[in-house]
């Protein structure tokens, strides 16, 4: 997949391509929140992480319980430890439980739920494929030097950045990019 977007003056483009060597944002990057991975639908998906934290274990005597472990194990989590618990259940994806400790939730000085949901975002976005990068490109008229009448206009890269997780905050950040570099803050909107 490939978005381009133009500058005013057509001198400038941002090319949005897919990062096809993106890397699991739960492997490279610094997170607070921890993972307990429920459903993984017979194999299907990959658990989200391996270990799952610190509260895994309490997860480990209510899983066996299908209608009330989230529900048990939130409650607990909540109570007991302070925690900070978020349930995922993306249409495609492991069914999971993301928990933030009260330690860590205090240092955010944010809404830890909102935290969680973005790193819970950030995940997903990288498991269905949406990892983007971007190239700004310059035009670049080419003249021919055998004396011969014609010119060849191409792109040249001036600057590319990849690692965006998602497709909205991708785009916007293309536009911001590239107006940047063209110089005109209306490209940004």
């Amino acid at each position: 997949m490939t978005e381009i977007i133009t500058s005013g003056d057509a001198r400038l483009r941002a090319r949005l391509v897919t990062d096809e060597y993106a890397t699991n944002p739960r492997q490279n990057h610094d997170h607070l929140g921890y993972v307990i991975t429920i459903d993984t639908h017979l194999g299907h998906y990959a658990p989200v992480d391996e270990e799952g934290g610190p509260l895994a274990h309490g997860w480990s005597r209510v899983s066996w319980n299908r209608w009330k472990g989230v529900e048990i194990f939130t409650r607990w989590a909540r109570i007991f430890h302070g925690a900070i618990v978020v349930e995922s259940r993306p249409p495609q994806g492991a069914v999971s439980l993301w928990y933030l400790m009260p330690e860590d939730a205090q240092d955010l000085g944010l809404l830890p739920e909102a935290y969680l949901n973005a790193e819970r975002e950030e995940y997903e976005a990288w498991a269905a494929g949406e990892a983007f990068g971007i190239i700004i490109e310059q035009s670049v008229e080419w003249q021919r030097t055998d004396g011969r009448s014609g010119a060849l206009t191409t792109w040249a890269e001036v600057d590319s950045t990849w690692g965006y997780y998602g497709y909205t905050w991708a785009s916007a950040e293309a536009r911001r990019t590239l107006a940047r570099h063209a110089g005109t803050p209306e490209l940004a909107a």
